[in-house]
């Protein structure tokens, strides 16, 4: 799929089948995810891919919006040297992992990450150094849903040229 149709395609999906994601389309993904701009290149992310289901449990169970990681095949925690701009270098990583997992046909949802009380019980399942922090956390799966998705503001309603203007 090209990018651009990826991007106008991806929705949140919470439902998932159970059908296994390969390993070679999640290293593609994460190829992807690997790739996106940082500050100064410093590149602070790391990625666990949880496929356990036990872990996925855990985690599940320990976030507040996100009890649907546990019936996904696939969680990927992005966690980041805590650096000046790691939340704006974790988010680029995230969303790349979200177009790209479009791209391969999977359906994904982010659940928030930074800021969250349940970060560090998060790093601790995961045995992540506390030099990390949480960034976000994303189910990946084939959807067990057909959906078209809350429509998005057209463009005309959110750009503005030369000056920031109001309807």
């Amino acid at each position: 799929m090209e990018a651009l149709e990826a991007i106008r395609t991806r929705r949140s999906i919470r439902s998932f089948n159970e059908k296994p994601v390969s390993r070679e389309t999640i290293e593609q993904i994460m190829d992807g995810a690997r790739l996106a701009p940082s500050a100064n290149n410093i590149q602070p992310w790391e990625f666990v891919v949880v496929t356990d289901q036990t872990a996925r449990e855990r985690i599940a169970n320990a976030t507040d919006y996100g009890k649907f990681i546990a019936d996904a095949p696939v969680c990927i925690a992005v966690f980041c040297k805590d650096t000046k701009y790691y939340l704006e270098d974790g988010c680029a990583a995230t969303e790349n992992i979200l177009v790209g997992a479009c791209a391969l046909g999977l359906a994904s949802c982010w659940v928030a990450g930074d800021k969250k009380a349940y970060g560090r019980e998060i790093s601790r399942i995961l045995e992540v150094p506390d030099s990390y922090k949480l960034v976000s956390l994303l189910a990946l799966g084939y959807s067990n849903i057909k959906t078209s998705g809350k429509g998005k503001r057209e463009l005309d309603k959110v750009i503005h040229w030369e000056k920031f203007y109001t309807r």
